[in-house]
């Protein structure tokens, strides 16, 4: 809704009712959720097509994205509030029409607005069960920062536990992890410091302490998040790693390139132990080893010295598409504009393998910038169904920058990038969008399973209608607002479509369901 007003308008509340359809049936308001967006400070306009990976530094314009949970907000003369309405729809809801009413009042004035919410008979399973591969990377210590807490304190796992939930109810399957401290060469406002602290003891010898990441990987698990640990990093940026010297007390920086007999003998030592102590949490089926963006011939002489330590260690790379990484990779986000042929990508799904892929400062579009049209991080979702992607990475759920709350902008990126979602646990429109084409993708995971069968004409026609969709969607390189609007409302209708036929009694008459 936009509420808007050429006066000022005092304490505008939101009342709302069960809706109710035409059987009785309810659908409680207690299940719909208002949120006000509010306004953060971008440093790129609406729609921009942005520089690559540039901030533009003191140019500044006002962007909706922020969601925040009010009881009331006061609006002045000649402007307007967003208001977001959520609604959870519970899988024992009755499929029907659903209507009822949001009263808005204000101390002056009062408006009611008609809802009409239409349940379909397919049940989407929940969050943890879905098939789509979220891989948003977090940053821990960033919420520790940001609330002025001792990092690891039980306020701070506290605060975690929230911020960790809105990542698990939009379907996030990765947890990450650095065993390296500041991987990538301090490119953030807090930088992520390691989870596994190197030791060299005084004899020369190495111990590793796992305390926080067990910590960190327990909290994940109960939100729900147990899918797969990510490990950061195989190759940190500038080959730094970084140890404590149990005699000095200091902590020591030293360079080893993979192609290095330290670094060999140093990763052997670390991987004998970290996979004792994953055998032990029961966690190491579920755990990856991660490369970032790392060049070829670096990733390939790392990876051989993993694989040399234990040929079944699992490695996940997020990088540009090279066909020599192909057989060594278990888990392979290529970047968006650097990406395998569709049969590539077939060809690892009949191995057993996962392909995923993201966007990061770069494409210009499709992206998640605050400036971004919000479509394009629905049609996210849709790229992935259309590549026969397992699911999308984006490096940043939380690496928030300075005053994200109130200025998106960052020194080094566009407004946006280094963030989803916001102190709190509150969402972005950015993040709802993103999460609404994961729903979409498992929509037509659950119909392609229901009518792959059917005989209906009506339903072949509409899958071949979805088909020659998805395939304009797969062939696109880049991407404006009015091609996304597009593509998802031709598919939105055509899902809606599709979900009244997966229950319409078989034309072959024996009785069954579609």
């Amino acid at each position: 809704m936009l509420v808007w007003s050429p006066d000022s308008l005092e304490q505008v509340r939101l009342t709302m009712t069960d809706l109710v359809d035409e059987q009785g049936h309810v659908l409680s308001r207690k299940h719909m959720r208002p949120r006000i967006v509010r306004y953060v400070l971008s440093d790129y306009p609406y729609g921009a097509q942005a520089p690559r990976c540039e901030s533009r530094a003191g140019a500044a314009w006002l962007m909706p994205d922020r969601l925040e949970t009010f009881d009331r907000f006061d609006l002045a003369a000649r402007t307007v509030r967003p208001v977001w309405v959520s609604i959870d729809i519970p899988e024992t809801t009755e499929p029907g029409a659903y209507t009822g009413d949001l009263q808005l009042t204000s101390t002056s004035q009062s408006i009611t607005l008609r809802m009409r919410v239409n349940v379909q008979q397919p049940v989407l399973p929940p969050p943890q069960a879905w098939s789509f591969r979220l891989d948003l990377w977090q940053n821990p210590w960033v919420v520790a920062r940001y609330y002025d807490l001792e990092p690891w304190s039980d306020q701070h796992k506290a605060l975690l536990e929230q911020h960790l939930k809105l990542y698990a109810e939009a379907g996030g399957d990765y947890v990450t992890t650095y065993a390296i401290d500041s991987p990538w060469q301090d490119a953030s406002y807090t930088v992520e410091n390691t989870m596994i602290e190197w030791i060299r003891q005084r004899d020369g010898g190495w111990r590793f302490d796992y305390r926080i990441f067990d910590d960190y990987v327990s909290l994940a698990r109960r939100a729900g998040i147990d899918d797969a640990i990510t490990i950061y990093t195989l190759l940190p940026w500038g080959y730094r790693f970084r140890y404590l010297d149990e005699a000095s007390g200091n902590y020591v920086y030293e360079t080893w390139p993979p192609t290095s007999p330290a670094y060999r003998s140093v990763w052997h030592t670390f991987l004998d132990d970290l996979k004792r102590h994953l055998q032990e949490k029961d966690w190491l089926e579920s755990t990856y080893l991660g490369i970032n963006e790392n060049p070829r011939e670096d990733t390939l002489a790392a990876i051989h010295v993993i694989k040399d330590h234990w040929p079944e260690w699992r490695i996940t790379y997020a990088g540009d598409w090279h066909p020599e990484l192909d057989g060594l990779v278990d888990d392979y986000s290529s970047a968006f504009g650097s990406q395998p042929e569709d049969n590539a990508i077939e060809a690892r799904a009949a191995r057993g393998l996962s392909s995923t892929y993201y966007v990061a400062c770069t494409p210009p579009t499709p992206n998640t910038f605050v400036f971004s049209p919000p479509a394009q991080s629905r049609w996210l979702g849709w790229y992935a169904v259309a590549r026969g992607y397992d699911g999308f990475l984006r490096w940043a759920y939380d690496a928030w920058p300075a005053d994200p709350v109130r200025d998106a902008r960052h020194v080094a990126w566009p407004a946006g990038d280094t963030y989803l979602v916001y102190p709190g646990g509150e969402s972005s429109v950015r993040f709802e969008k993103l999460r609404e084409g994961i729903v979409d993708f498992e929509k037509i995971r659950l119909l392609r399973t229901m009518l792959t069968e059917s005989a209906d004409p009506q339903v072949q026609r509409l899958m071949s209608e979805l088909d020659r969709l998805l395939d304009s969607i797969g062939a696109a390189r880049e991407l404006d607002e009015a091609q996304a609007i597009e593509a998802l409302s031709g598919g939105t209708r055509t899902i809606a479509t599709l979900s009244d036929r997966a229950h319409v009694p078989s034309p072959r008459g024996d009785g069954s369901h579609q």
